[in-house]
C-alpha cells in the first residue's frame, strides 16, 4: 500500500480525516522545506486538508512569534522546540523529532571540488578560498565556532559572507559571490546550480535535529498531530534519506 494509503487508513481511524477536512498552518525553518514539499501534497490528497505553510529561516520565524504570529505546527532546531516548550508557547508533551541533517559543503556549478576529507584538508580548502558563504542559522552559528576551533577565525574572517535570515547559502554559491557555501546538507545538496561537495569530516560535524511542536493555542491539534504523524512514519522517511537527511 502507498504512503498515502497507509496513512489515509490511520486518520480516518482516528477521526482525523476527509470527514472534516481543515486547513492546518505550519511555520517552519528551511532544512526539512524540499521534503515537505514532497510529502504534504501527499498527506493533503490523504487526508483532504489542506496545509498552509511558511518556510523562513529561524531569525525571521522567531521575530514573527515574537510578534504574536500563530500557527498550529512549528518546525524548527530541537534548542528553539525546547525553548518554546518552556515558555509555554507549544503543547506540553508534544514535540516530536523529525529529522537530523549534518553541516555540507557546496561550489558553483562546474567549478573545481575542493578537498575536504580531513579536517586538514578541510582548514586548508577555507584558508584557500577567496569567499565563503554560510547562514544565520544553525549550520551558521556553528561553522563560526568551528572556525575559530580550528585557530583560523583571524584569517577567513574578511572572506565570509552570510547570508540574510531565509536566503539560503546555495543563492549566493550558485551565483558566485562565494567561491565555497556551507550549510545543512539537506539545503546545500540539492540546490540548483551547486555542485554538492559533501559533507564536513566526521570529527567535526555537527548534526542538527529539527524538531515539531503543536501550539499552545493551536486552532487544528488533532490535525496537527496527524500531520506530524504523516512526515515521521518510516515510509516518508525515504523522502529525507534522499535529501542527506537521517528520519527521527
Amino acid at each position: 500500500m502507498k504512503i498515502q494509503g497507509i496513512i489515509a487508513a490511520s486518520l480516518l481511524l482516528s477521526g482525523a480525516g476527509l470527514a472534516h477536512a481543515v486547513e492546518i498552518t505550519v511555520l517552519s525553518t528551511q532544512a526539512t522545506e524540499q521534503t515537505c514539499r514532497e510529502l504534504l501534497p501527499q498527506f493533503e490528497k490523504a487526508t483532504g486538508n489542506t496545509v498552509k505553510i511558511s518556510y523562513t529561516g529561524t531569525l525571521d520565524a522567531k521575530k514573527r512569534i515574537a510578534a504574536g504570529e500563530t500557527f498550529d505546527v512549528l518546525v524548527m532546531a530541537s534548542p528553539e522546540i525546547e525553548e518554546y516548550l518552556a515558555a509555554g508557547k507549544l503543547a506540553p508533551g508534544s514535540r516530536v523529532d523529525i529529522a537530523k541533517s549534518g553541516v555540507g559543503i557546496g561550489v558553483k556549478a562546474g567549478a573545481p571540488k575542493p578537498d575536504i576529507s580531513t579536517t586538514e584538508a578541510f582548514k586548508k580548502t577555507l584558508l584557500a578560498a577567496k569567499s565563503i558563504g554560510y547562514s544565520t542559522g544553525p549550520s551558521g552559528n556553528y561553522v563560526i565556532g568551528l572556525f575559530d576551533k580550528l585557530g583560523i577565525a583571524d584569517a577567513v574572517k574578511p572572506k565570509l559572507k552570510q547570508t540574510p535570515t531565509g536566503v539560503f547559502v546555495g543563492t549566493i554559491t550558485a551565483s558566485g559571490e562565494a567561491e565555497i557555501g556551507i550549510q545543512q546538507v539537506s539545503e546545500m545538496s540539492q540546490f540548483p546550480g551547486v555542485d554538492y561537495v559533501g559533507p564536513l569530516p566526521a570529527d567535526i560535524q555537527k548534526m542538527t535535529v529539527f524538531t515539531s511542536g503543536i501550539a499552545a493555542n493551536a486552532k487544528q491539534p488533532a490535525a496537527a498531530k496527524a500531520l506530524v504523524k504523516f512526515i515521521t512514519t518510516p515510509e516518508a522517511g525515504a523522502a529525507f534519506k534522499k535529501r542527506g537527511m537521517e528520519p527521527g
